[in-house]
């Protein structure tokens, strides 16, 4: 039976990588990779010689077919995204998803590690018992509706931003959410320039750099 690894790779700090991930990706026979060229920077790190073939966003459906095709011939296989856990906001998502839909015997077992979701909820200080993650925010279609649905969420909110975006979310949510409302905004997250910074959101829409990458959690409404 073939098997297909979902493993966790940094976030940032190479030295984030588990003993366990770095052993399987010597082990496994192709490692699936949303960027061949930055996943080769980790690989080269350890060491690891295994051949990679890319698997992104944008893959057309001969990929996947490929891949399923290399899963029938019973090669154990690894599904790595830039940083972090694949299939979390991450095309690969589908890819899993239409294998359980094509070869539902496939063994998927997945090995944890860094995530971007986990490391800013860790050091939010709000309620983490129940959380809702909404991956990146819409651009454009759906935003507003998506920014009155938090007004009443209790729940504690994570989502991931883009630097070009990242004051502008931050002022709209004040506008709906009230300028006070604690938040907590993670850059650049195990990376030499990691910041954390806290406050309400308005204050924080003028406080924060954009440059990098960001998670944001806000307090629910309380």
């Amino acid at each position: 039976m073939s098997k297909l690894f979902i493993v966790a790779t940094p976030i940032g700090n190479l030295g984030d990588m588990t003993f366990r991930a770095v052993s399987v990706l010597k082990e496994v026979d192709l490692i699936l990779a949303e960027d061949t060229r930055h996943t080769r920077i980790l690989l080269n790190h350890y060491k690891i010689e295994t051949p990679t073939v890319s698997y992104h966003q944008h893959s057309k459906i001969t990929k996947v077919d490929f891949i399923i095709e290399e899963l029938k011939k019973e090669k154990d296989l690894v599904l790595v995204s830039d940083a972090g856990t694949p299939g979390i906001s991450d095309p690969g998502q589908y890819l899993i998803s239409q294998i359980l839909k094509e070869l539902p015997e496939t063994k998927i077992i997945p090995i944890p590690g860094p995530s971007a979701l986990t490391a800013a909820l860790s050091v939010s200080g709000f309620d983490t018992d129940q959380f809702v993650f909404l991956g990146f925010l819409p651009k454009k279609k759906g935003r507003q509706t998506l920014f009155n649905s938090l007004k009443t969420e209790k729940r504690t909110i994570v989502f991931y931003e883009s630097p070009h975006r990242i004051r502008k979310t931050l002022f709209e949510l004040a506008d709906y959410l009230g300028s006070d409302r604690k938040a907590v905004v993670l850059r650049e997250a195990t990376k030499k320039f990691e910041e954390i910074l806290r406050g309400g959101l308005l204050e924080l829409s003028s406080r924060v750099k954009e440059k990098g990458e960001f998670a944001v959690v806000v307090e629910g409404n309380s």
